[in-house]
């Protein structure tokens, strides 16, 4: 079994809100100082210190601050719905309602043991780690029926089809209200009555996700910012951070 897509990031500091959006897999969160909000389409979780909050694949989301002047700290594990599965042998899980969040010290310190494992890049030791907190996680889900698949665009799949196969190109709305024949303004409000983000939140998202898998410890940042097409340097930094909690230097850092 491989776990290059299983990966965590820390946030020392949380100094600015994550506009909506969602990730491609399941989002585990250890809170270690403050308190974490996460707002959902009908509802807010509020997770403090020492509880584990949990987002579903492709579920749209953003994370306000509740106080710019608080501490907020906290590690994210990434788990892709695909490794999920394997270890629950093909089970389809989601987190839902009040089972989002968890107060548990058990699961805090394998949440944390897997985080070493993780560092360690043993892969016996992150397979049985990571084994024995989904395990654990398995207690507070419930069986989704149905599988986890991208938004559901309806009219507007062609745009989204478009989108990710041009991610690296700039984008305009007339060009893409062109795709679905109507006016750039009857778009924008189509767009984000469908999507729950404007066109251009959502293509900024999936532009910073699509160049975080190109990041490694070699790789120029500089020449990544350009290569899709971002103003500058500063522009990219900015714009992942927004998303990703934390700069591209530090998540490149991360990846040594």
């Amino acid at each position: 079994m491989s776990f290059d897509k299983l990966e965590y990031i820390s946030i020392e500091n949380q100094t600015t809100e994550f506009p909506k959006h969602f990730h491609e897999t399941f989002c585990i969160s250890l809170i270690h100082k403050g308190t974490e909000q996460i707002d959902f389409e009908n509802q807010s979780l509020f997770s403090e210190a020492n509880s584990i909050s949990i987002t579903n694949p492709y579920e749209i989301h953003s994370n306000p601050l509740i106080d710019k002047s608080s501490y907020l700290k906290f590690d994210t594990i990434y788990v892709p719905n695909k490794l999920m599965k394997l270890a629950l042998n093909g089970e389809n899980i989601q987190f839902i309602n009040g089972n989002r969040k968890i107060k548990s010290n058990k699961t805090n310190t394998l949440f944390l043991e897997l985080k070493e494992a993780l560092d360690s890049k043993k892969n016996k030791a992150i397979e049985y780690h990571f084994f024995k907190f989904v395990y654990a996680l398995k207690k507070y889900s419930e069986e989704n029926k149905n599988e986890y698949s991208n938004v559901d665009f309806n009219n507007f799949n062609e745009v989204n089809i478009y989108i990710e196969n041009h991610i690296q190109q700039k984008f305009c709305l007339d060009e893409l209200s062109r795709i679905v024949n109507i006016n750039k303004y009857g778009f924008a409000k189509k767009f984000k009555a469908i999507t729950g983000m404007s066109p251009i939140n959502y293509i900024l998202m999936r532009k910073v996700f699509s160049s975080k898998k190109l990041i490694d410890s070699t790789t120029n940042l500089t020449d990544i910012a350009y290569q899709y097409n971002f103003t500058d340097m500063s522009h990219y930094s900015k714009t992942f951070k927004r998303f990703i909690g934390i700069s591209p230097k530090e998540y490149k850092e991360s990846t040594i």
